[in-house]
């Protein structure tokens, strides 16, 4: 109150200059009964003309501080927003659907969106349709979460490997492992294939095209499983890539072939490759069903192959308990040797 009556003079000069004589004693009136009603308790209405300099600025420089903040509190959303509206403009650029994106960018929310562009982008450059890239995604969504220098290196080495421009299409789909695999896993398995079983590099890239599922066995079981086809049944490297041999199991391929062995209908080649008598072919061993099996290639029943795959499964864990002694297996090499040189 002790301020505004300070101001009185000045407030009464300012609307005497700009009052007529006649308005003026109206004007001091409501002046007047505006000053009484703020001394007894009541509420000062704000005059524009009246009210000091300094109040005007303090009060338009808190207007400006707020709007500030509230402009600060709002940008990192509206970047996010603006930058989520890109990704979804950019994926559905490349082919994707509008359900397809949706899904994508909520399978990781911490994810960002950004990231999930990248990491697609790559899979795209390597060949890959929107399609298997969102199957692959679905089946595996760790992969959105893979670091950006992990991706390219890792895309790097299967341009490499030759399974690129389209050929990792089936690899990612039965085996989106090969990008969360860690690589001395790969190595291990691309190893065993170049040096233990001495496939050509145009054949390995065939067998992890077509057989991706080799990525995830145990080096030495594979190794085991290419030696069973060469030496135990007498197939050539050309045919264990030709027939996708070595995606099946080793227990499918010993039942069949043995059964078929003792049956008198599948005999191991010599070496010059000669049989007594005529092999079925491979595909017709392996590729088609139990009950084409039995009733195309091995012409017997269900039941005694039933008979014949418990006797077998007996025969091999009896192989596991007592293995041969180095003496007997030496004594076998031995005569193996001598039979061998006789036939010569």
């Amino acid at each position: 109150v002790s301020d505004w009556h300070r101001l009185i003079p000045l407030a009464w000069a300012h609307v005497a200059r700009r009052t007529p004589l006649r308005e003026q004693k109206r004007t001091c009136a409501s002046l007047l009964c505006q000053l009484a009603t703020a001394s007894k308790g009541g509420s000062l209405r704000k005059v524009s003309c009246v009210e000091p300099r300094k109040y005007v600025r303090e009060s338009e420089c808190r207007a400006n501080v707020t709007r500030y903040r509230l402009e600060e509190q709002r940008t990192p959303v509206a970047r996010g927003v603006l930058e989520r509206e890109k990704v979804i403009s950019a994926l559905l650029d490349m082919g994707f659907s509008d359900i397809h994106v949706n899904e994508l960018l909520s399978m990781w929310p911490s994810v960002p969106t950004q990231q999930v562009l990248d990491f697609i982008s790559e899979l795209i450059l390597l060949g890959l349709n929107p399609e298997p890239v969102y199957v692959a995604v679905k089946k595996s969504p760790e992969l959105l979460k893979l670091p950006m220098m992990h991706v390219r290196k890792r895309s790097s080495y299967l341009r490499k490997l030759g399974l690129g421009e389209g050929k990792l299409k089936t690899v990612l789909l039965c085996c989106p492992e090969i990008f969360t695999m860690p690589q001395r896993d790969i190595d291990g398995i691309v190893g065993v294939l170049r040096e233990k079983c001495l496939f050509t590099v145009q054949q390995v890239t065939r067998i992890l095209h077509r057989c991706p599922y080799v990525l995830q066995e145990d080096p030495g079981e594979l190794e085991y499983k290419f030696q069973y086809a060469y030496f135990r049944m007498g197939v050539k490297h050309a045919d264990v890539v030709r027939t996708d041999f070595l995606r099946y199991s080793i227990t499918r391929i010993q039942q069949r072939h043995v059964f078929l062995e003792r049956l008198g209908r599948y005999q191991t080649p010599d070496k010059k490759g000669q049989t007594r008598v005529p092999n079925p072919l491979l595909k017709d061993i392996l590729r088609v069903s139990e009950a084409e099996f039995l009733a195309r290639t091995a012409c017997s029943s269900a039941a005694e192959f039933d008979v014949f795959k418990k006797l077998f499964a007996r025969e091999e864990e009896e192989k596991t308990e007592s293995p041969m002694p180095d003496s007997e297996r030496l004594s076998v090499d031995e005569e193996e040797e001598e039979e061998e040189e006789g036939e010569e």
